[in-house]
C-alpha cells in the first residue's frame, strides 16, 4: 500500500510541475488560432515537456524513491565488518572507474539482488539485498558491486532517461495526431476537439507506447552487457561469471516495477518474442557473452 501511495503522489506531483512549466512557456492548447487545425508547434512543445520532463523528474527523484520503495538503509557508519567491507569495496571501485563515491545501502530481501540509481555519476546510490549478502561469497558480491558501479560510470541512468524522453515525446505527439485525424476526418467533428479525439488519443498512446517500449528495452538489454563487461574489468571476469551463475540458480524476487530496469537480476531461458519486452537479457546470454561464446 505504501508503494502504491508513493507512486500515485509522485505522478500527481510530476503532472502538476509539468503543467506549471507549460503555462510559463505560454502553452495555450494544441489547436491553431482558428480552432480548425492542429498547431503542430504547440503539440510538439506539449509532447516534449511531458515526454522529457516526466523522465527527468523521475530520474531526479530516483534515489529518494528507491530508498522508500525498497526500504534501503544507507550505510553512514558501518555496524560490522560486512558493511565496512561493502563501503570500502565500492569506494575502491568508484575511484578506479573515475566517479564520485556513491551512497552504499542494504535492503531487506530474501533473494539476491542489487541496483544502482542516481541523477549523475557523482550523486548515485548502490544497494544490495540481504539475500545477496547471504548467498554469495565475497568474490561474487565484489563482482555485483562492480557491475552496478559500471552502470554509474557508463552514465546508463541518464542515457536511458534520454531515450525514454525521446520515445515518450514521439508517442504523445503521434497519438494526438492520430486522435485528431479520427475526430475530424472519420467522425466529421468540426467544433473543437471531440470525444473521438480524446478516446482515440488514449488508445493510440497505449498501443504506440507498448510498441515504442521495445526500443527502450533493447537499449536496456545492451547496457546490461556493457555493465557485465565493466564489472569483469573492475572485479575480474571469473568473478563476474560466478556471480551471474549464482543468480541464474537462484529464485529472484523482482524489484518494484518502476525500478526493474535498474536491478542486476534477469530471467533465465530463451523467451522468444517475450525478449522484446525484457529489460535484461537472459542470464545464459550474459554469461555466454563474458565467456566469448556466440548465442545460438
Amino acid at each position: 500500500m505504501k508503494r502504491i501511495a508513493l507512486f500515485l503522489i509522485t505522478n500527481i506531483a510530476v503532472i502538476l510541475v509539468l503543467s506549471v512549466v507549460l503555462s510559463l512557456l505560454g502553452f495555450t492548447g494544441i489547436l491553431d488560432e482558428t480552432g480548425v487545425g492542429l498547431d503542430y508547434g504547440s503539440l510538439l512543445l506539449f509532447a516534449a515537456v511531458f515526454g522529457f520532463g516526466g523522465s527527468f523528474i523521475s530520474l531526479a527523484m530516483s534515489k529518494w524513491m528507491a530508498k522508500r520503495m525498497t526500504g534501503a538503509q544507507v550505510i553512514t557508519t558501518p555496524r560490522n565488518q560486512a558493511e565496512a567491507w561493502l563501503v570500502e569495496t565500492v569506494k575502491s571501485q568508484a575511484a578506479r572507474a573515475g566517479i564520485g563515491m556513491p551512497e552504499v545501502a542494504i535492503f531487506d530481501q530474501d533473494t539476491p539482488n542489487a541496483f544502482a540509481t542516481g541523477m549523475t555519476k557523482n550523486s548515485s546510490l548502490v544497494a544490495v539485498s540481504t539475500g545477496l549478502m547471504r548467498t554469495m561469497n565475497k568474490d561474487e558480491v565484489e563482482a555485483v558491486l562492480a557491475h552496478e558501479v559500471s552502470h554509474i560510470a557508463n552514465g546508463d541512468m541518464v542515457t536511458l532517461t534520454l531515450i525514454q524522453g525521446v520515445v515518450n515525446t514521439f508517442v504523445i505527439f503521434i497519438s494526438r495526431v492520430v486522435g485528431y485525424f479520427v475526430d475530424r476526418v472519420i467522425l466529421k467533428n468540426e467544433e473543437g476537439l471531440g470525444i473521438g479525439f480524446f478516446v482515440t488519443s488514449i488508445v493510440a498512446q497505449i498501443v504506440f507506447g507498448i510498441l515504442a517500449s521495445t526500443i527502450v528495452f533493447w537499449f536496456s538489454r545492451q547496457r546490461e552487457f556493457r555493465a557485465d563487461a565493466g564489472g569483469a574489468k573492475l572485479a575480474g571476469r571469473e568473478k563476474m561469471i560466478s556471480a551471474l551463475e549464482k543468480l541464474r540458480k537462484s529464485m529472484t524476487e523482482p524489484l518494484p516495477e518502476q525500478m526493474s530496469s535498474f536491478g542486476i537480476s534477469g530471467k533465465t531461458g530463451d523467451h522468444g518474442l517475450k525478449m522484446l519486452f525484457m529489460t535484461h537479457p537472459p542470464l545464459e546470454h550474459r554469461i555466454a557473452a563474458l565467456q566469448g561464446k556466440s548465442i545460438q
